[in-house]
């Protein structure tokens, strides 16, 4: 591996929120930084709600973001892998965009060594213990009955409803403060992993807030996201920065 190639991380983009003209302008920003990355980028990693709603039909899907994927498309062309994770927004994609874009799905998190570090890469939500409810509903929307279900309401409805119901999610109309170590529930999951297995770093996406905790020689890290803080992570083999793109 060259030791000038660098890994980048990203989350949250929630294409399609809070109207199609401010989702093309963050679009073609995400997509100017892709292209800044891609002379450095051994991999890139999506973590997750880059789509505020996705949802494949047999034959059709969501109208947009053509930018985007063309550009996801070019990068894994040029054989550059692009680590796709489904966050609580997406998980409603199927084998559309992987066979179209070249993206390697993930659906549940990912324990990988990079660069002889350990990494522990996940979205987030539904992690560690407590928020049973949240749970609940996602175990039902993941579930192919629940799938089968919304398939056989028409696309004009379906997405109509769908995106209402996204956008009204609160993580996507509130810009969240820091808790603090002892109640940042992601802060919290990697701690209690820990006492089981080390990882050097732990990334998330979900919680909307740049943030790099270090507990006992591990990097619990929130990558933010591109609704506020146009946020990202680099790590170049030594060091993992959250930076942010303007």
């Amino acid at each position: 591996m060259s030791k000038k190639k660098k890994i980048f991380f990203a989350s949250d983009l929630h294409l399609g929120l809070p109207d199609y003209e401010s989702s093309l302008k963050r679009e073609k920003l995400f997509v100017k930084w892709l292209d800044e990355i891609t002379t450095e980028a051994e991999e890139i990693y999506l973590l997750g709600d880059i789509f505020d709603f996705w949802f494949e039909y047999r034959y059709t899907i969501p109208k947009g973001f053509v930018r985007f994927l063309g550009k996801i498309t070019e990068i894994t062309d040029a054989g550059i892998p692009v680590h796709f994770f489904t966050g609580n927004h997406d998980m409603w994609i199927f084998d559309y965009l992987p066979r179209e874009t070249g993206m390697i799905l993930h659906r549940k998190p990912l324990e990988k060594t990079i660069m002889g570090k350990t990494f522990f890469l996940a979205h987030g939500d539904g992690l560690g213990s407590g928020d049973i409810w949240y749970k609940m509903l996602k175990k039902i929307f993941a579930s192919s009955f629940s799938q089968w279900l919304f398939a056989r309401i028409h696309p004009n409805l379906g997405i109509r409803v769908a995106n209402g119901w996204s956008h009204n999610n609160r993580y996507s109309r509130e810009t969240p403060n820091f808790q603090g170590e002892d109640k940042e529930w992601l802060v919290l999951y990697a701690r209690e992993y820990l006492k089981k297995q080390h990882k050097d770093y732990f990334v998330f996406g979900h919680r909307h807030l740049p943030m790099n905790v270090e507990i006992n020689g591990s990097s619990i890290i929130n990558l933010g996201d591109w609704l506020t803080h146009f946020s990202y992570g680099v790590f170049d083999g030594k060091n993992f920065e959250l930076k942010t793109f303007s």
